[in-house]
């Protein structure tokens, strides 16, 4: 990315700010980036313990498969998933705030005796697989964030804090150079108007 500048103090100046504001925000940034790096490991780390979880209670309940034939699957359905945000590393992903089961009516005396049971264990199995979607889609949104960032970090950092270094460098150094000529040529100058006078002087 070229810097454009002009080679005069208010383009000098306003390089400076430019400067002083990314140098300022490159170490907001690095700590920002780690964090994300941190958050995101935590959230994959969530979703795949959940994931497991999950897995392992299905396993956990294959002893019941027989009897899932005799269960009423409208039974039980998700009347409502609540959501909250929270702020990760200054993020805004989502989190489970609960879920709002509908149940419906079933006789106890008429309906074999696991049927409470089986409605317990649905729920716990649906909030499982609910828990692992929202915690894996916390961990996609912390990642490209995190992306985002290290981009970020990355232009400042190789591209634009040197940028705009050479820039001001090269505008010092060009305002520099006209100086020691102005100072030259008024100094030519002064010495000529000096031989001149001597040499009136000397008529």
């Amino acid at each position: 990315m070229a810097i454009q500048f002009q080679y005069n103090k208010t383009s000098l100046t306003n390089l400076g700010k430019q400067l002083k504001i990314r140098q300022n925000a490159l170490p907001t940034l690095k700590n920002k980036e780690s964090a994300l790096r941190v958050s995101v490991i935590t959230a994959k780390a969530e979703a795949e313990a959940q994931a497991r979880e999950l897995e392992s209670k299905l396993q956990e309940y294959d002893y019941l498969a027989a009897l899932w034939n005799e269960f009423d699957p409208g039974l039980i359905s998700i009347k409502d998933v609540r959501l909250k945000t929270v702020k990760i590393a200054g993020v805004k992903a989502p989190a489970l705030d609960g879920i709002d089961f509908e149940l419906g009516r079933f006789n106890a005396f008429v309906k074999p005796a696991w049927y409470a049971d089986g409605v317990r264990i649905l729920q716990e199995l649906s909030t499982l697989g609910i828990e692992s979607e929202i915690s894996e889609e916390r961990r996609r949104i912390l990642e490209f964030n995190r992306k985002k960032t290290t981009q970020k970090v990355n232009l400042y950092e190789k591209v634009q804090i040197p940028g705009y270094q050479e820039a001001i460098r090269k505008i010092k150094r060009y305002m520099e150079d006209e100086e020691n000529l102005s100072k030259a040529s008024s100094k030519i100058v002064k010495n000529r108007h000096a031989a001149q006078e001597e040499e009136e002087e000397e008529l």
